[in-house]
């Protein structure tokens, strides 16, 4: 379920934070230590989770959390699904 706009989804559409030092983290391998909590890895579902303040809810610390690292990662992710590669004639391997 993500932690922004509290809808059930696969994991694969879900991105995985976890809470370091202080700091929100993108943890897209599913590997890192420690609670995760389940994002949708657009804008509008971490401003969501921002304003709710469902990080520090999520992983049981207290004060803010920076969300500058996720941020960052969601902004890297979704503008390479916006700018796909051109096409180019002759650039795949012919097969026989």
């Amino acid at each position: 379920m993500c932690v922004g706009c509290r809808r059930r989804a696969e994991v694969g559409g879900l991105l995985r934070v976890t809470a370091v030092d202080g700091a929100v983290v993108p943890d897209p391998r599913r590997r890192l230590p420690g609670r995760g909590a389940w994002l949708h890895p657009v804008p509008e579902c971490l401003d969501r989770a921002e304003r709710r303040s469902a990080f520090p809810r999520a992983f049981r610390v207290r004060g803010p959390l920076d969300t500058a690292r996720v941020r960052a990662h969601i902004g890297t992710v979704n503008g390479a699904r916006e700018t796909p590669e051109p096409d180019i004639p002759g650039s795949k391997v012919d097969p026989s």
